[in-house]
């Protein structure tokens, strides 16, 4: 069925129906991690966001480039104060190449993602691997006469760029107020302006990552990656650019600058934005030093986590949440994700046990399935509304339930229907998958044993041997297990 999407564009500030450049096909490009250290929650959220995003346009049809970058080279972010990028600084500090450090963390990162059920991109381009295509951004900027050279380093103009365009239509910050904001950064005595933001600094003596060009051996600035690789690999023109809202200002803001001033146009259409995962009600992060890594989360192994939690966990916590409104961290919210995620894949595992009936009283129509599907892909069509997804698939859940518990029946024609949406939105959309312990095989394995247990607790009930029967019982409800008698055998629940 065709379906109408309907997205927040930061840039225009409302809701818009997406319309690809290109019909059938989209082009989407996400800012993705700078690989100094190990991946956190907060890069779990626009992680899953856009993976969320690139199931579904896949889903409904469209044929999907996804491009996430990885930034592995000496740009200023967040150390300008510095002046030392914190990869080239821990290589130093470890006596290591700064490539053995970047591809150690993005092993690291991929493995985390995995874990998440993060599906890889299209293509993951490496800074590293395109100084050409930035040091050939800087020569068109400057030719069209937006950049000027200052002691081997290269400035964008910004105060000029600003006359003949709109420096700040996607942040809503005027010139002035940028200006009056300014920290005075390293390198400023180089600039014409304090606004002024590097396209290619010159390497200092003791600064390992450098590159030729035609100003100086330096590195590219922060900014001019995604503006080089999202060109390459998606055109002049492309659908849909993402980031966590921190990247809003300065970094997306300064994109579109360097699109503008080099072709004359924005190169995308859709500026997309998820919104921070909070702690204590400050934002998550390696800069606050206040974040924790996802492998901490995995083993519990971290002073302010009360347990560990499984990936799936925190993917469900993630999802819980629309990708535009801010989560707060804590162990009270994950536990309740924990048992969410429960009740859900218990409904799936229900799901499997009944038996249809043909002809039955209170029966579950296909019109239930069709309007439970139909929901689905309105809440999903809203903005990517995850959290009203959820909530439609926990309905489902308790119409399962009546079911199990014999107060209604399904066909076997509707009950096929009804595993279908029910996997279509929980799995291949919502990227949830069935866990316990560690990976699917253990899982099934650990399910099966619990079966065979409860199945001899049933033929001692049958042979009235009751002491067994209870021994079974109380020995389970001890390891957390709840255990429902039907009139076809038996559920069970782990209560974690």
């Amino acid at each position: 069925m065709e379906q109408k999407l309907i997205i927040y564009n930061t840039l225009s500030r409302r809701k818009e129906e997406f319309k690809p450049v290109t019909p059938g096909r989209v082009g989407m490009y996400v800012c993705g991690p700078t690989v100094y250290g190990d991946a956190h929650l907060g890069h779990a959220r626009p992680a899953i966001t856009f993976d969320l995003l690139f199931r579904y346009l896949q889903h409904v049809g469209y044929k999907v480039r996804y491009v996430r970058n990885i930034t592995d080279v000496g740009h200023l972010e967040h150390d300008a104060d510095e002046g030392e990028d914190k990869i080239a600084k821990k290589a130093r500090l470890e006596e290591l190449e700064p490539m053995e450090v970047a591809q150690y963390f993005t092993n690291r990162f991929h493995d985390a993602m995995n874990a998440l059920n993060v599906l890889p991109p299209s293509i993951e381009p490496h800074a590293t691997g395109h100084i050409i295509e930035q040091i050939e951004l800087v020569k068109e900027i400057m030719n069209n006469g937006f950049a000027y050279e200052s002691q081997g380093s290269v400035y964008f103009d910004v105060e000029k760029y600003n006359k003949a365009h709109n420096y700040g239509k996607l942040s809503g910050r005027n010139l002035e107020d940028v200006i009056n904001n300014s920290r005075a950064l390293d390198g400023v005595g180089e600039k014409r302006n304090q606004v002024d933001f590097a396209l290619w600094k010159c390497a200092q003596p003791q600064h390992i990552m450098r590159w030729p060009s035609p100003w100086s051996d330096g590195f590219p600035g922060w900014h001019c990656e995604c503006t080089a690789m999202g060109r390459k690999y998606l055109g002049n023109h492309f659908d849909i650019h993402g980031g966590g809202m921190d990247l809003v200002f300065p970094h997306h803001e300064c994109e579109i600058a360097q699109s503008v001033a080099s072709q004359g146009s924005d190169m995308v259409n859709y500026w997309m934005h998820n919104n921070m995962i909070t702690i204590n009600g400050q934002k998550m992060g390696k800069s606050l030093n206040n974040f924790i890594t996802l492998s901490q989360f995995f083993s519990g192994n971290h002073e302010a986590l009360t347990q560990a939690y499984s990936p799936m966990t925190i993917r469900f916590f993630i999802l819980q949440a629309h990708y535009r409104s801010t989560v707060d961290f804590s162990n009270e919210a994950l536990q309740a994700s924990e048992k969410g995620l429960a009740r859900l894949m218990e409904g799936l595992k229900n799901l499997k046990r009944i038996t249809p009936e043909a002809n039955g009283a209170n029966a579950i129509e296909m019109n239930y399935v069709e309007d439970l599907e139909k929901k689905c892909y309105e809440a999903m069509n809203d903005d990517l509304n995850s959290p009203i997804v959820i909530s439609h698939l926990f309905d489902a859940c308790r119409v399962i339930n009546t079911i199990v518990d014999k107060k209604a029946t399904i066909k076997a024609d509707v009950l096929a229907a009804l595993e279908r949406v029910f996997r279509t939105f929980a799995f291949d959309i919502l990227g949830l998958q069935e866990e316990i312990g560690s990976g699917s095989g253990r899982e099934e394995a650990f399910g099966k044993v619990v079966d065979m247990l409860l199945e001899q607790r049933r033929i001692a009930k049958a042979n009235k041997d009751w002491a067994t029967s209870d021994k079974i019982r109380d020995e389970l409800a001890a390891l957390g297990f709840e255990v429902k008698d039907t009139k076809d055998g038996f559920t069970w629940t782990l209560n974690k």
